[in-house]
């Protein structure tokens, strides 16, 4: 087991394991097989869009306090025996009101769970891209304000651009919120530097700026660091095998990046197992491999 690993890009509703699955729905018949089935994506995967249809069923058993709180404390709780030294989980406050709650009652049932485990972890919350929940959007970043979180904006990036959510970070950078921003996997490079603009020090994904060297040259200029998500991007097919993943091309030009998850159960993975992968493509040594653990402590909010 590799020491040290830290996953900065990990989805709470997409990384719930079979078992809390059943703690949260015991009254759930279904094989491991079945559950499986609503919770990962296949190898047919078209794109980010079906990818993301994999988040309804999770999302709706994370609807009371004490889902969010379990849900929250087993995740930390399997990060720990996986070895992870930290981690920061990531949800939307605003998809989990479906049975009457607030953003603030669900990020405090969230930071419930945190305490109830030794793990060290902390929340970031995401605003969601969409045309018609801009004040949900404003209320989660008034949200991360009141309960000490960072920020992000996720969700279905081609449909609804970065450009759309200026207003959004010109609030976070005004109440002094650390953000980060998905950007650069299902759009392209203009996406980050539309993020940059903004202010971002961190990028979710980020990935296809290696499509664009000055891109690359002004994340090394501004020290922006990319959450790099291997598994999830070959998941969604904006890269056909992990050998076209550019890594090295970002690694090469100076771009200070991480490997994490995404979301561990979606995609079927873990973080030990992305950093294998990416050993075994790329020939890493235990200097480049300690250097990328390093990015991410670094960059960690």
């Amino acid at each position: 087991m590799m020491n040290g690993l830290i996953d900065l890009h990990l989805h709470l509703d997409g990384s719930l394991s079979l078992e809390t699955v059943r703690e949260l729905a015991p009254e759930l018949t279904l094989s491991d097989a079945e559950l499986l089935q609503l919770l990962q994506v296949d190898a047919n995967c078209r794109d980010l869009n079906e990818y993301l249809t994999k988040f309804d069923f999770p999302l709706s058993l994370l609807q009371t306090p004490s889902a969010i709180e379990h849900a929250v404390y087993k995740l930390c709780e399997e990060l720990r025996l996986q070895g992870l030294a930290y981690a920061e989980i990531r949800f939307a406050p605003q998809l989990h009101l479906q049975q009457g709650l607030t953003q603030g009652q669900v990020v405090e049932a969230a930071l419930l769970g945190l305490k109830h485990s030794t793990f060290p972890a902390k929340l970031i919350l995401c605003c969601m891209r969409g045309s018609e929940n801009h004040a949900q959007n404003i209320e989660t970043i008034h949200t991360a304000a009141a309960y000490g979180c960072a920020v992000d904006l996720a969700g279905a990036e081609a449909l609804f651009p970065t450009a759309m959510f200026e207003d959004l970070f010109q609030l976070a950078i005004q109440l002094n919120i650390p953000f980060t921003i998905h950007a650069g996997e299902a759009d392209g490079p203009a996406s980050v530097y539309t993020a940059l603009k903004y202010g971002a020090k961190r990028i979710g994904h980020g990935v296809r700026s290696a499509e664009d060297p000055e891109l690359m040259q002004l994340l090394v200029q501004q020290g922006v660091t990319l959450e790099l998500c291997p598994t999830s991007n070959l998941n969604t097919q904006i890269f056909s095998s992990l050998a076209d993943y550019p890594l090295r091309t970002l690694m090469d030009a100076g771009v200070k990046v991480t490997i994490n998850t995404d979301n561990m159960t979606v995609s079927g993975t873990t973080l030990e197992r992305e950093f294998q992968l990416i050993s075994e493509t790329f020939h890493l040594t235990d200097g480049e491999i300690r250097q990328l653990i390093q990015n991410a402590a670094d960059a960690a909010f």
